[in-house]
């Protein structure tokens, strides 16, 4: 089952065990009604309450202490629980893992493994013949993303392919 980062744990507020609550949801009010949320081993369960002004309270955290070791915990949840987009334009970056990527002239690249993003924009990783492909996930680079046909096109940047050199076999 896919899972789904939703908002992420901050640091405490007051002395009673509440957090700040960062939510990455469109409505940050609904992140309770998700279900319980996991941390991002899955391991962890976490029933949210949210409250106005960006504080939640978290079942089973009283004190500060509490608190404030769960300060960055990433929260999840299972895609299936999250409401369907609300534009035939919008979509879920996890929606695109296990697309086959198609160059323009049709042929296919490779399969999309992961999107990925490190802090400078996210990137998909797709695995192909020719090995791993990291692209930039700019509009130039994927012009088309077509969830409900099953696939996406891309125009990968000369800059990223590498022809072997002198000497070496082409993969």
């Amino acid at each position: 089952m896919k899972r789904v980062i939703v908002g992420e744990i901050g640091r405490p507020h007051g002395v009673r065990g509440l957090v700040r609550l960062r939510a990455f949801t469109a409505d940050p009010m609904a992140m309770a009604s998700y279900g319980p949320l996991t941390d991002e081993a899955g391991v962890s369960r976490f029933v949210v309450t949210v409250l106005p002004d960006g504080i939640a309270r978290i079942d089973g955290v009283t004190d500060r202490d509490q608190a404030a070791k769960l300060t960055g915990t990433k929260l999840f949840a299972e895609r299936d629980r999250l409401p369907p987009p609300a534009d035939p334009e919008e979509f879920f970056l996890c929606d695109l893992e296990g697309l086959p990527a198609f160059g323009e002239d049709g042929a296919q690249l490779g399969t999309v493994r992961a999107v990925e993003d490190h802090g400078a924009g996210p990137f998909l990783v797709v695995d192909g013949p020719s090995g791993e492909l990291l692209l930039p996930f700019t509009r130039a680079v994927v012009p088309v993303v077509d969830i409900a046909g099953g696939r996406v096109v891309v125009a990968p940047p000369a800059e990223i392919i590498v022809p072997p050199q002198p000497g070496e076999e082409a993969a």
